[in-house]
């Protein structure tokens, strides 16, 4: 039997929600059933070399702006070198360019798209990004199907144009195995960061970006310190470190540079993880939150903005507040450790239940494959040996 051939084509393979999705699933895909490629609008980021050990093909355009013809010439090549039975875009440029993908084969392809941010507010995004937004609604009749991560992000892109008739959810899927509560890596990262293991410790890990909303958590931060003065605040993810001024400003300006821990983008996530008490999602636009899954599945009780689909994710093992209310984030936070130790314990052991009961990584991954399979225009047949 020929195994079905997919391009992924992404806007890039730098650390982030959607490219961390696409390699997980890259890990869980059937090789028997599937010969996955992948195509990067940019180039191989810091997530290239780990999609190559998996033995998957990276092609990188390198793109220099958004019209590049040298890079549509090469998207063209490739087609035509791999001759895919389907195509899957990876986020609003890759949605884009898999359409264009398209127009270069001799036969029909099916394309899906995959839509990975709710949309709150269009004028958070560049301008370039909000015309591609825009005009993915004019084209909408063109994928086979558009995979939305969440609910919420669906209702909002069909009230801009989407079509309905295309949508699909499939949430976001974690790694049940590798995130799992571990006290030698909650000892391990404590002694790292030279506090004591009764210390409480707060984390919040996402990468440096407006909507992830920093200085949220930081004015929550200086308002908890007042009220719990032996509090601990970790903040890991790209251009979370000491060399970023805005955020080193803020944190002196507010003065808790002494609870605050800026330790950058990380390798060891889970064990990160596994050292907090609480993990936090501050964002003010959010589509499916894919660190406050990974705490969930090791046993941390997490509070989350309300926003996408992060109340869904983490119903009642946790706290719910709205977006930019720091006094909220500090309140639920408060709450949170008012409960007894005991308490807090079986909160994250239920975030984890639901994290393996729902949203396991074996689970989200044959619901891909289903559709790959359904959608294929060239199903496994046979062929000579």
């Amino acid at each position: 039997m020929r195994a079905i051939k997919i391009v992924h084509l992404i806007t890039g393979l730098n650390t982030g929600g959607a490219e961390t999705m696409l390699l997980k699933l890259l890990q869980g895909t059937d090789r028997k059933q599937f010969t996955p490629y992948v195509v990067s609008l940019l180039d191989r980021g810091t997530l290239g070399e780990a999609v190559e050990a998996l033995n998957v093909s990276v092609h990188c355009l390198n793109m220099k702006h958004f019209v590049d013809a040298r890079a549509l010439w090469k998207l063209n090549t490739l087609m035509r070198q791999i001759q895919p039975d389907l195509i899957q875009g990876w986020m609003y440029h890759g949605n884009l360019f898999a359409f264009l993908a398209t127009q270069f084969q001799k036969r029909p392809v099916p394309v899906l798209w995959n839509i990975r941010q709710s949309l709150y507010d269009l004028s958070h995004f560049k301008k370039t990004t909000r015309w591609i937004i825009r005009l993915g609604a004019k084209l909408s009749y063109s994928p086979a199907k558009i995979i939305y991560n969440a609910r919420v992000a669906a209702e909002q892109h069909e009230a801009l144009g989407y079509r309905s008739q295309q949508r699909t959810i499939i949430p976001n899927g974690f790694d049940i195995d590798r995130f799992q509560p571990s006290n030698a890596a909650r000892e391990k990262v404590r002694n790292e960061l030279g506090i004591p293991p009764s210390t409480p410790l707060i984390g919040l890990i996402a990468r440096y970006h407006p909507i992830k909303d920093h200085d949220n958590f930081l004015h929550a931060a200086a308002l908890l310190v007042k009220r719990m003065p032996s509090v601990h605040f970790v903040l890991a993810g790209r251009d979370v470190d000491d060399q970023n001024p805005t955020l080193t400003s803020l944190i002196k300006q507010l003065g808790i540079a002494p609870r605050i821990h800026l330790l950058g983008q990380r390798a060891d996530v889970p064990q990160l993880m596994s050292a907090l008490d609480l993990v936090t999602s501050s964002s003010y636009t959010e589509g499916f939150p894919n660190a406050i899954g990974e705490a969930m599945a090791c046993g941390v009780p997490c509070v989350v903005t309300d926003v996408g689909e992060s109340a869904l994710l983490v119903r009642k093992t946790g706290r719910v507040v709205p977006p930019r209310n720091c006094e909220a984030l500090a309140a639920a936070w408060h709450d949170l450790f008012s409960l007894d130790k005991e308490t807090r314990f079986q909160l994250g052991t239920e975030a984890r239940n639901r994290i393996v009961q729902n949203y396991s990584l074996k689970k989200v991954t044959h619901m891909y494959e289903s559709l790959y399979l359904d959608e294929a225009a060239v199903k496994l047949q046979q062929v000579p040996h």
